[in-house]
C-alpha cells in the first residue's frame, strides 16, 4: 500500500473530488442563475459572491484532479440543470420570487454540504484533507448565510 501524496492520490479521494468539483459547477450555475433573477439586489449580489467563490473551489479542485492524470469534467450534472428548471417554475409561481429562490438554493446548499462532510468522513487524513475543510468552511458559511436570509424572506 502506497502513500497517498496531493499527487498521487488513489482512486477513492479522486472520485471524491470529481464528484465535488461536479457540485461545486451546478452551485456556482445555481448562483448564477439566482443572481440573474433575484428582485432583491443584495441578495442577487451575494448570489453573485457565491457562484464566484464555488468557481474558485471548483478550480481547486481541478487543479489537484489534473496533476493527478485526470482530465476532470467541468460540465455539471443533468440533476442540477434539472433542478433549476424547478426554480425557475417555482419562482414563477410564487408571489415572492426572493423568497422562492432562496428556498430552493439552501436546498441545494443542503446537499454540497452533505456531500463535503460525507467526503471529509470518509478520506480522514486523505493529502487532500486540507484542501477539503477550507472549502467546506466556504460552503458551511454560505449555506448558514442562504438559510438565515430564507429565513428572513419567509415572513
Amino acid at each position: 500500500m502506497s502513500i497517498e501524496t496531493k499527487v498521487h492520490l488513489n482512486k477513492e479521494t479522486r472520485d471524491a473530488l470529481r464528484e465535488l468539483l461536479t457540485l461545486n459547477i451546478d452551485s456556482r450555475d445555481g448562483f448564477r442563475a439566482a443572481s440573474e433573477k433575484m428582485d432583491d439586489v443584495t441578495v442577487g449580489s451575494l448570489c453573485q459572491t457565491l457562484a464566484m467563490q464555488r468557481q474558485a473551489q471548483a478550480d481547486e479542485l481541478a487543479r489537484i484532479l489534473e496533476i493527478n492524470a485526470e482530465n476532470p469534467d467541468r460540465s455539471g450534472s443533468f440533476a442540477a440543470q434539472a433542478h433549476r428548471i424547478w426554480m425557475e417554475i417555482r419562482e414563477a409561481l410564487s408571489p415572492d420570487n426572493t423568497y422562492a429562490l432562496l428556498a430552493e438554493a439552501e436546498r441545494g446548499e443542503d446537499h454540497i454540504k452533505q456531500a463535503y462532510e460525507e467526503t471529509l468522513k470518509k478520506s480522514a487524513g486523505s493529502a487532500v484533507t486540507d484542501v477539503l475543510n477550507q472549502q467546506y468552511g466556504q460552503v458551511k458559511a454560505a449555506h448558514d448565510r442562504v438559510r438565515m436570509l430564507r429565513d428572513e424572506y419567509a415572513d
